[in-house]
């Protein structure tokens, strides 16, 4: 794929992967156009990427969850000329905990965050880069992505359309020049970790060989998107846990995941 004058739309880029995705971006020369709540964080950092890789980068601070945000994104992005070369959906929510004592309206943002948004903007931007003939989506997504996890149900199951979602249209959009890549971290050391850390015991426990560097994680999505992989686990020990809970029964993985979910609340 050429990089001359190409612009990457980035996702909750104010903070952990989308943040380090951002960089990852502009050190290969991608204009950026950069999306969270936060205009603070993304000022910051596309004053950063301007300096240091020379790249454009435009902020467009807006809340993902507001009505019409899809819409009012590209319409925003229409208005600015910029052609988006590269899609990245990292916005996403995570509540951990049992789901009937999660109040409705969190479960209801999470859905509509993870799921209603990601396909939102991939409906409305994609047909743009199959009139072009070239174009990359990456989708965040998780290792929760293959199995169900007690405590996490509605993220790991909001991830598992993700997955669904991006490999289908992999295989959709062959011989049009787009590719559609799911990245699908594990535990990954960013501020929704620590915050974690500290409220459940649980995330704790992690064992540190699982626990995944951000910026090791936005550079292996960032080479298997340019790259075209439809699927990319980081981290050799996730990649083994994730191939390995497909070769198990489904009854024995929901059962193992149903003791650690019950442990950790």
């Amino acid at each position: 794929m050429a990089r001359e004058r190409q612009t990457a739309l980035i996702t909750g880029a104010s903070g952990g992967i989308g943040h380090e995705l951002a960089l990852v971006f502009a050190e290969h020369g991608f204009d950026l156009a950069l999306v969270a709540r936060r205009q603070a964080e993304l000022e910051v950092l596309a004053e950063h990427c301007r300096r240091d890789h020379g790249v454009g980068a435009d902020v467009l601070a807006m809340d993902l969850l507001a009505p019409d945000a899809p819409g009012l994104l590209v319409q925003r992005v229409e208005e600015a000329d910029l052609h988006i070369d590269v899609l990245v959906n990292n916005a996403g929510l995570l509540d951990m905990g049992r789901f009937a004592e999660i109040d409705v309206t969190r479960h209801e943002r999470l859905l509509q965050l993870n799921v209603v948004v990601l396909a939102s903007l991939t409906r409305r931007l994609l047909p743009a880069m199959i009139d072009r003939g070239h174009g990359r989506i990456l989708n965040v997504a998780s290792t929760s992505s293959f199995q169900p996890v007690p405590s996490l149900a509605l993220y790991a199951a909001s991830k598992a359309f993700v997955l669904s979602f991006s490999e289908s249209l992999s295989e959709e959009l062959k011989g049009t020049g787009v590719t559609v890549t799911a990245l699908c971290p594990g535990v990954t050391r960013t501020d929704m970790y620590e915050r974690t850390q500290d409220e459940h015991e649980s995330a704790a426990m992690v064992p540190g060989i699982f626990v995944s560097e951000v910026g090791d994680v936005a550079r292996e999505g960032y080479e298997a998107c340019v790259s075209g992989r439809a699927v990319v686990v980081p981290g050799l020990p996730n990649r083994l846990v994730a191939s390995a809970v497909q070769l198990y029964p489904r009854w024995l993985v929901r059962s193992i995941g149903g003791l650690v979910g019950r442990r950790s609340t």
